[in-house]
């Protein structure tokens, strides 16, 4: 589904969600957590989504003001928030929010306060490109698919957005974080095993996200 229309609507009944229904938090909280039409609960992913979407804003205003630069800082966390969500309920990283946000971002570099072209066309290159050589080497060695089309086209993203520094240190944050709740899970649920598969957006747009927080003293700790 497209993530501009259809309008809001409750997944039991159908029912449209009124203007008045639709405001975040608030209207949550008013209904009660439950369609005002069917008496059908709202999922707390709703509210959760809402609640992180306001303090990111909250924030970014705090640092950027009203800016173009604050837009887009905006723009890139709620597509990773969305792909994030997506990713953990279907683990799929839909083509309409990556592909865009990649050529968005790369244009984002041209402009005065950008990281240049140079570097987010090198980010795009090592999030999709070298990672696509390594994922196709594995598929060949393992005869299995290691990582999601999804997965690169999303670091892709984030190295438009962040450059191959960025990618490198996502990648590395995100596949460690990745690793330790992969076994984690293998140790609470004797049903799976080491094929069990677990969406990796959400471990890639934590990882960058923690990059654009703590780039400057996480860099400064590393060359020291």
């Amino acid at each position: 589904m497209s993530v501009v229309w259809p309008k809001s609507f409750c997944y039991h009944c159908k029912t449209p969600v009124k203007c008045h229904e639709n405001i975040p938090i608030l209207s949550y909280l008013f209904l009660g957590g439950k369609c005002r039409h069917c008496g059908a609960k709202i999922g707390m992913v709703s509210l959760l989504v809402e609640i992180i979407s306001g303090a990111a804003a909250l924030l970014i205003f705090s640092y950027h003001g009203i800016s173009l630069a604050g837009l887009f800082l905006f723009i890139f966390f709620e597509l990773l928030l969305m792909i994030s969500c997506i990713d953990m309920a279907h683990k799929i990283i839909p083509n309409i929010l990556s592909l865009p946000g990649i050529l968005l971002f790369f244009g984002v570099s041209f402009l005065p306060w950008g990281i240049g072209w140079q570097d987010a066309f090198l980010g795009i290159m090592a999030g999709g490109g070298l990672l696509y050589l390594i994922a196709l080497i594995y598929s060949k060695i393992r005869k299995t698919r290691g990582m999601g089309g999804g997965d690169l086209k999303l670091l892709a993203m984030v190295g438009a957005f962040t450059g191959w520094q960025g990618v490198m240190f996502t990648l590395f944050l995100s596949s460690f974080l990745g690793t330790l709740t992969g076994l984690g899970i293998l140790l609470t649920n004797q049903n799976l095993n080491m094929k069990t598969s677990l969406p990796f957006g959400p471990f890639i747009s934590f990882a960058a996200v923690v990059y654009l927080l703590f780039k400057e003293p996480l860099i400064y700790w590393y060359l020291h």
